[in-house]
């Protein structure tokens, strides 16, 4: 009986070596293998599940921005959602190859170990197992290589999202250089100058501040509500609706686009200025559209106060008075072939010129290179003098006159304008004697035709003049009356804004006003706000490509890199 068992002992220990040198060598490297395919396909199925979702809720949960948010829009894909589409791949995958790894060792000491088939069995549960914890370290290099893949990715996308920022960025900054664009705010109390206003998303109306290529997109930004919205005016994002970021209120279409002009009136109580500027805004809409172009207006309530203004002139009836508060824009959207320019009109009551607290307040003075500088003829003390009685009742009769001297007026306004950084300078100064109808028909105003400044100068006004002249780089001098001639004023006001007028008025012209903002609304694109934004979309399936492809490609690389070494 000892000899039996000694006998059984042998054969054991044969089998037992056998196992070791036949079946376990080949059992390691298969559960290797097994294990290491096993953890690539989890990986790669929970990146095409991941990476294909379009819903926002999906395995990678897009998190919608706030609505309280200066800017509600979704970052770009490759600064925020990467990392978080990354970390759930890595938690979905990483415990899934751990808790297999324990189950399966956990099912091979069961079904390999039990007596009596564990007394054979243990060399190739050994070699399973070996197996089973040295696929850690193709996994690691797996990894490695899914991770290389994900960085090459990374790094170029974010290198071409950098150029493309700093591209758009720098060809907007040269152009509105270019362009000399200036943006400024024409409502009363505020005045503000800015450099970028707050754009309303089209179908929301999310107020956007930073709609520019930054962190949040090159070429569009992705509201909150889906909607992609232009980075750049170039791109079409002055026809979204703009807001002055200062007060929040409505600011002309194309701001950005076109230069923003201001021309303020200045001139004291009752010099004509309200009707100076409503016969210039006549004479430039028809002298645009004998230009083949087309000067609109902004707002409806200019358009409306435009035909009612008319109306009160056409009838021989005088304008009612500018009331005494700060005042808001005309604005004028200006298109002529070669040019675009958006017109704020200043049109304040003339109490606002009569002292220095109040001219203080007309901020809209610190950003325009031109002014009107309007003189009621009959305010000057000398020409007062000179009418004889029926003279003086005939203007008394015809039209209101201006008790301030417009002197006056002038030292006021260039004390204000002496505060500025170019201490008031501008580049051009029309000065506009009104009411000249009426004073023509009178002795004193006999010269004028022959010469506006010589005029003026002959009523003592040389001082004033050579101030003028010396404040501007231009100065031009005009009589402006019901009679004038459009196409003189509309050379005159489209000098003061910096265009070249031909000088052809069309007869034909339809004069009513419309509202129109001279651009077609962005139209609403994008995605429902359940799905995530198209770039996002376009980024994982950009990533889901390279650990498709170069993912494993590098697995192979780094195995033959291996197996060459150790052959």
């Amino acid at each position: 009986m000892p000899l039996v068992y000694a006998l059984l002992v042998l054969v054991w220990i044969g089998l037992i070596g056998a196992e070791f040198v036949f079946v376990v060598p080949f059992a390691v490297p298969l559960a290797t293998a097994v294990a290491t395919c096993a953890g690539a396909v989890r990986f790669l199925l929970t990146a095409w599940r991941t990476l294909t979702a379009t819903r926002a809720d999906g395995p990678s949960p897009v998190p919608r921005p706030a609505a309280g948010l200066p800017d509600a829009a979704y970052p770009h894909y490759l600064l925020v959602q990467v990392w978080r589409d990354a970390r759930t791949l890595a938690r979905r995958t990483v415990p899934w190859c751990l808790a297999q790894a324990r189950w399966s060792i956990a099912t091979l000491n069961e079904t390999m170990l039990s007596l009596p088939q564990g007394l054979v069995l243990f060399p190739i549960w050994l070699g399973l197992c070996a197996g089973i914890a040295l696929s850690a370290v193709p996994l690691a290099v797996a990894a490695l290589a899914f991770g290389v893949a994900f960085a090459a990715v990374e790094a170029a996308g974010l290198a071409a999202w950098s150029v493309c920022v700093t591209v758009l960025g720098t060809v907007e900054r040269l152009w509105m250089a270019y362009r000399r664009i200036l943006l400024a705010c024409p409502h009363a109390g505020c005045y503000q100058r800015f450099a970028l206003p707050e754009y309303a998303c089209p179908n929301c109306d999310q107020r956007h501040s930073r709609l520019v290529p930054g962190r949040l997109g090159a070429f569009r930004h992705v509201c909150r509500c889906g909607t992609r919205l232009p980075t750049t005016i170039l791109l079409g994002r002055f026809r979204l609706g703009a807001y002055c970021p200062h007060c929040r209120r409505r600011l002309p279409g194309r701001i950005g686009r076109a230069r923003v002009e201001p021309l303020a009136f200045v001139g004291g109580p009752a010099a004509g200025k309200t009707t100076l500027m409503f016969l210039a805004v006549r004479a430039l809409r028809a002298s645009a559209a004998g230009a083949q172009g087309r000067a609109e207006f902004v707002e409806a309530r200019d358009a409306r106060a435009y035909a009612g203004a008319l109306m009160e002139l056409d009838r021989g009836a005088r304008l009612a008075k500018t009331g005494p508060e700060l005042p808001a824009a005309t604005m004028l959207d200006l298109t002529l072939p070669a040019a675009h320019r958006i017109l704020y009109l200043f049109d304040p009551a003339g109490e606002l010129h009569t002292g220095a607290t109040r001219v203080e307040r007309l901020r809209y003075l610190d950003h325009g290179e031109a002014l009107l500088f309007v003189i009621d003829p009959f305010a000057l003390p000398e020409l007062r003098m000179a009418l004889s009685e029926d003279e003086q009742r005939l203007v008394d009769t015809v039209t209101p006159t201006s008790d301030e001297d417009p002197s006056d007026t002038l030292q006021r306004l260039l004390a204000e304008l002496r505060s500025r950084d170019d201490q008031g300078r501008q580049r051009r100064i029309a000065v506009v004697v009104t009411k000249a109808d009426v004073l023509r028909r009178t002795s004193v105003g006999a010269g004028l035709d022959a010469g506006v400044r010589g005029w003026l100068e002959g009523l003592g006004l040389g001082n004033t003049i050579r101030t003028l002249e010396r404040t501007a780089g231009q100065v031009r001098y005009f009589a402006s009356g019901l009679d004038s001639p459009p196409a003189a004023l509309a050379e005159l006001f489209g000098w003061a804004a910096g265009l070249t007028l031909n000088g052809q008025v069309d007869p034909a012209f339809d004069d009513r006003p419309t509202a129109d903002e001279l651009r077609a609304p962005w139209p609403v694109a994008g995605r429902p706000a359940e799905l995530i934004p198209l770039g996002h979309q376009l980024g994982r399936c950009a990533l889901l490509a390279a650990l498709a492809v170069l993912g494993p490609a590098l697995m192979i690389l780094s195995g033959l890199a291996v197996y060459g070494r150790f052959r």
